[in-house]
C-alpha cells in the first residue's frame, strides 16, 4: 500500500526496508521474516495504480518484483549484521 507522508502509523513490529527517492519503505516484521532471502525490487511502470495506491495523474504504478539470493549472498548479508551463516551440522566437527 502507499499511503501519503505521515498517512501511515510506524509500528514497533515494522521492519525499515530502505529509502526510494528519499522516501521511506516498510515491510511488516512477519513479511520480512518470510521474505528474508529475497531481494525485493520496487519498479514504477506503465499502468495505472490499483485501489491501494496514490494516483499521480500519470498513469504510473509501483510494480513489486523479487528474486532469491543466492547462498553467497546470504552469507555476505549474515556476515555484514553479525549474525550466523546458516544453521545445520558443523563441516569441521566429527561425528
Amino acid at each position: 500500500m502507499c499511503y501519503p507522508a505521515d498517512g501511515f502509523r510506524i509500528g514497533g513490529s515494522d521492519v525499515l526496508l530502505g529509502t526510494a527517492d528519499g522516501v521511506p519503505v516498510y515491510i511488516g516484521s512477519g513479511q520480512a521474516v518470510a521474505w528474508a532471502h529475497t531481494q525485493l525490487i520496487l519498479d514504477v511502470v506503465p499502468g495505472r495504480g490499483g485501489m491501494f495506491s496514490l494516483d499521480n495523474g500519470r498513469e504510473k504504478r509501483f510494480l513489486t518484483r523479487g528474486r532469491v539470493f543466492t547462498p553467497a549472498e546470504m552469507a555476505a548479508l549474515a556476515e555484514q549484521a553479525g549474525t550466523p551463516k546458516a544453521m545445520g551440522p558443523d563441516k569441521n566437527s566429527e561425528h
